[in-house]
Formats: C-alpha cells, sequence, structure tokens
C-alpha cells in the first residue's frame, strides 16, 4: 500500500484546538518533524483539514517503516 510523508511546517501556537489536536493526532510534535503514514482516507481528511500548516508528499520507502 502507498505510504504518506507528512511534515509540520508551521507552528500550532496560534491554531484552533480542533487543528492542535489533528497535528497531534497525526504524531507531528514540532516544526520540521516528519511522519510516515498508509494513504488513507482517514489519513488524507486529517490532513486536509491542517493542510496549511503541513506538507505531504508520496513515500517510496519500505514496508518496515510504518511510523
Amino acid at each position: 500500500m502507498a505510504q504518506l510523508k507528512v511534515t509540520l511546517l508551521r507552528s500550532t501556537n496560534s491554531a484552533n484546538k480542533s487543528h492542535k489536536a489533528t497535528v497531534q493526532a497525526l504524531g507531528l510534535r514540532k516544526i520540521g518533524h516528519t511522519v510516515i503514514h498508509q494513504d488513507n482516507d482517514a489519513i488524507r481528511g486529517m490532513i486536509r483539514k491542517v493542510r496549511h500548516l503541513v506538507v505531504c508528499e508520496p513515500f517510496e520507502g519500505g514496508d518496515d517503516e510504518d511510523k
């Protein structure tokens, strides 16, 4: 299955509570932190909600790097 690489680019200090919670649920902790997620509708919806804070790109790594 395809994977996505998600990186936090902007601070969540002035973001609303639901955006902060979404960033935390994605596993992002601080600016520049990157995580790998499976490409599915739930993750894409979370990314779409905070698209002004993160950048997302396809990841072509091995299956052993799940997160």
